[in-house]
């Protein structure tokens, strides 16, 4: 099918939104946390792993260690083994680690609110970057995980790009930059009860089944 023009994508994300928005008026992060350095630490743990099962680790890593200051303190070992059950523990655990002595030792126990220097944090990529951005700080952020990436390809946001960054690269020319960060909690939500990846998606309770382009092509 031919590529729809910037100007339709624009037309097509903002009806998306506003449909987006009666479906899911409270959408949010599904991460638990009360601070800052929690959420960064959540979201590292959250790499492959749901979000339901971070909720329940980090209660015992923060029983443990309660302060960011005291998980900077706590050896790389100890960590990986509250975290496991995450998955990929030994790299979360050091990253983990990591970032916590940088933001003790570089920047007073405070997460930075810039963009760029959040990125130079360990194990901190552009998702993480961006959650925190929008969640943290209420700044314009575009969350480009699996559920956004699969959801604005069968929207027809974007033309078959699968690259994270491609595609934030994307939906920032077509998404107002104030709507971003609740959008793509909404797509979360939408991806998880309606447009499914595990099963057929049930484009027949969608509130965008007569928008959306993988369900117009497919009849």
């Amino acid at each position: 099918m031919r590529a729809k023009s910037k100007k339709k994508k624009k037309a097509l994300a903002l009806e998306i939104i506003e449909r987006l928005k009666k479906e899911y008026p409270d959408s949010d992060c599904t991460l638990d946390y009360n601070e800052a350095w929690k959420l960064l630490v959540s979201v590292r743990l959250a790499a492959q792993c749901t979000d339901a099962r971070v909720n329940i680790i980090v209660k015992g890593l923060y029983e443990k260690y309660p302060t960011l200051e005291a998980l900077a303190d706590a050896e790389v070992e100890d960590i990986e083994r509250i975290v496991k059950p995450c998955g990929l523990g030994h790299s979360k655990a050091r990253d983990i680690s990591a970032c916590m002595k940088m933001l003790r030792d570089d920047f007073n126990c405070s997460v930075p609110d810039d963009f760029d220097t959040l990125l130079k944090l360990p194990g901190v990529g552009r998702k993480s970057a961006n959650l925190i951005m929008g969640d943290v700080f209420g700044r314009p952020a575009i969350v480009t995980d699996t559920h956004c990436i699969r959801l604005t390809n069968r929207m027809g946001l974007v033309d078959n790009i699968k690259e994270p960054k491609k595609v934030e690269m994307a939906l920032w020319e077509i998404i107002p930059p104030e709507e971003g960060n609740h959008f793509c909690h909404r797509l979360v939500d939408h991806g998880r009860e309606i447009c499914t990846a595990r099963t057929k998606p049930y484009c027949d309770r969608c509130c965008l089944n007569d928008i959306c382009e993988k369900n117009i092509t497919s009849k």
